[in-house]
């Protein structure tokens, strides 16, 4: 994958550096983020909400410095969430509507303070509707190839355009469809929309190339279905209990994430993405 020489927007709150900083918060909120945060770990719901609930003290939530970091981490970032910006700026024109990116791409270490509670690292990439940013440890990177086997630079923008689908659903009010399904089992809202936010991140694939100055080869996109089927419920599941319980699936298969991130390459189109309706996951 090249990318170096893709458009910065500097969409970047970089609080690398600063120390944990909580938020106090809960709720609905709190429940988002225990969901999203479910996405490469297997960490159940309920861990992550005891962790989130504990920020029982208010403070401030941290602001870092905004911009184009310089860092080729934080470029690469930069990059990514860039061209998410120039791919879906189009494809929400043209069905009459405004695409607003996130609010921010924060880097962070560790922990800090969200919208949705305590964001830790340990909870992989997230994103928080509450105040509408991506977070982000870049050590996480060591554990997608080291502890997953998911190597490969587009690995890396597949995670972050996959998380950018969360916020695109959250704009378009895909949360609100997924709480009336329920949250957890292998038809629950929770699977079709980590499934669409797969979908939307094959979107991206697929047009990155024509308005980035990005390349990206068919090496790429199978580093891409690797990293998808690396973070399947059942591969994650078995690895961690040596079973699988489709009843506590929040995010799909291997087989599935591979096949809704194909659909979504494939057509180039995010009506191909309707989690929602498809009889047939």
């Amino acid at each position: 994958m090249e990318w170096e020489g893709g458009r910065r927007s500097g969409n970047i709150e970089d609080r690398r550096g600063l120390g944990p900083v909580g938020v106090a918060g809960g709720g609905i909120g709190a429940v988002a983020l225990a969901v999203v945060g479910y996405l490469v770990f297997g960490i159940s719901p309920e861990t992550t909400l005891s962790v989130v609930n504990g920020a029982q003290q208010p403070a401030a939530q941290q602001q870092g410095e905004r911009g184009s970091t310089q860092d080729e981490g934080g470029r690469f970032v930069d990059v990514i969430e860039t061209s998410n910006a120039d791919v879906w700026g189009p494809i929400f024109a043209r069905s009459g509507g405004k695409y607003v990116p996130p609010s921010a791409v924060v880097l962070y270490d560790a922990s800090t303070g969200t919208g949705c509670g305590t964001g830790q690292s340990a909870m992989g990439p997230f994103y928080c509707p509450a105040d509408r940013k991506v977070y982000l440890d870049l050590s996480f990177w060591n554990e997608l190839e080291s502890r997953f086997g998911a190597k490969g630079e587009f690995a890396r923008a597949y995670v972050i355009s996959h998380e950018i689908g969360h916020h695109i659903q959250n704009q378009l009010g895909a949360n609100r469809q997924a709480d009336r399904l329920g949250r957890q089992g292998a038809e629950s809202g929770s699977v079709r929309l980590e499934l669409q936010a797969d979908c939307y991140a094959g979107v991206w694939a697929r047009h990155a190339p024509e308005v980035s100055n990005i390349q990206i080869t068919r090496a790429d996109i199978e580093d891409g279905l690797g990293a998808a089927a690396a973070v399947g419920d059942d591969t994650i599941q078995e690895k961690a209990q040596g079973r699988v319980v489709p009843d506590s699936f929040t995010h799909g298969s291997s087989a599935q994430r591979m096949r809704w991130f194909g659909k979504g390459y494939d057509a180039g189109k995010p009506a191909a993405c309707d989690t929602f309706s498809a009889a047939t996951l």
